[in-house]
């Protein structure tokens, strides 16, 4: 029987905030795809999948986060062999051998990935945390990391990649490791970087030469450009919903996934922007919050994890669409278009909201 008290330390204010960004996507989505025959019931699809996700965060929210303690190491294991899985019998799209039919379905293992990654190194480093002041430890976290981190990269998916890593260093440097452990790391890592550049792949070293060099290659720059253009057409308070030219008359690509954020400036202008942007960060805060709220190391990983997650798809996503970053496949969270995209960000912030809810009662009941 749940305990009632625990619904008095659910975080409604974070709920607030990402049903406003949940409901914010499923009306620009509605903008960006209207006009287009094929999409116009994805605001449809979306609304659906928002609701789903709801019931999902609400779930995992009422399950115990320390559970999950007991399904790190299995789920790491499922997942490196799903990656597995992939690279012997997937299915190759747009070049790219990513996907692994599942009674028709192709199903993209890195997005449930992202979770099992997060919970798995949450353990590992609370498990271990004492010992991670040798640097043994350390090394061996970082073996456990490498893993899942060729195996996507040689899908090839760079940006997924970059995710992996981003979550797993953040989590590693707010585990407890000494200082010099840090430069130690920091300096492996600019002796390897250009190692890692030379084994760049076609489409890889495409879209870092289309960022250096947007002339180099037109056809490649030409939805940059246009997510530029759509950006400058905002001004401060933008063409008005479902007024914008560039999204409405095509000329924008992507525009309900990757570049949404392209036409939300264009609609809603500088004001808009900055409304969602303030709230995207809002709930990386809170977040932050939950996790130092958090009575035990295992609870505050699995939430920074959470929060870096957030953080870094907000940060490639904007920045791509601002020409500052090299394009990628990373969504603006909450609000671009996908079921398995949503619906993981809901689920992960059900996990938070699993951790505040029991920040002030650690038995297990």
């Amino acid at each position: 029987m749940l305990d009632r008290s625990l619904l008095r330390n659910f975080d409604l204010t974070l709920m607030v905030a990402v049903l406003a960004l949940c409901a914010i996507g499923v009306g620009m989505v509605y903008s960006a795809t209207i006009t287009t025959v094929d999409l116009q019931d994805y605001w449809e699809r979306q609304l659906f999948f928002m609701l789903v996700g709801i019931i999902v965060l609400l779930a995992v929210a009422l399950f115990d986060y320390r559970h999950l303690e007991l399904l790190a190491q299995p789920a790491y294991l499922a997942f490196i062999i799903s990656l597995v899985a992939v690279s012997l019998f997937g299915a190759v799209q747009g070049g790219s051998q990513r996907w692994i039919s599942i009674g028709g379905t192709l199903v993209q293992p890195t997005e449930a990935g992202k979770f099992l990654i997060i919970i798995f190194f949450s353990w590992y480093l609370s498990r271990f945390q004492e010992q991670l002041r040798r640097f043994g430890y350390l090394i061996v976290a970082l073996i456990l990391l490498a893993v899942p981190l060729a195996l996507v990269y040689l899908q090839p998916d760079l940006g997924m990649t970059v995710a992996f890593a981003f979550i797993g260093g953040v989590l590693i440097l707010v585990s407890g490791i000494r200082l010099w452990h840090i430069g130690i790391l920091g300096m492996a890592a600019a002796a390897t970087a250009p190692f890692l550049y030379s084994t760049l792949q076609g489409y890889m070293l495409e879209r870092v030469q289309v960022f250096l060099d947007p002339a180099s290659n037109r056809d490649a720059s030409f939805n940059v450009l246009q997510a530029s253009i759509s950006i400058g057409n905002g001004g401060w308070l933008g063409q008005g919903w479902g007024h914008g030219s560039q999204n409405q008359l095509h000329f924008l690509r992507v525009r309900h996934t990757d570049f949404i954020f392209s036409v939300i400036a264009e609609e809603l202008g500088f004001v808009g922007t900055a409304v969602i942007l303030l709230l995207l960060f809002f709930v990386v805060w809170r977040l932050v919050r939950i996790a130092d709220m958090a009575q035990d190391q295992f609870g505050r990983l699995l939430t920074m994890g959470v929060a870096a997650l957030v953080f870094f798809q907000t940060f490639i996503n904007v920045g791509m669409n601002l020409s500052v970053l090299p394009v990628t496949g990373m969504t603006l969270p909450f609000i671009s278009y996908g079921g398995s995209s949503l619906i993981s960000m809901l689920l992960a912030i059900g996990l938070a909201q699993s951790v505040v809810m029991r920040h002030r009662k650690m038995d297990f009941q």
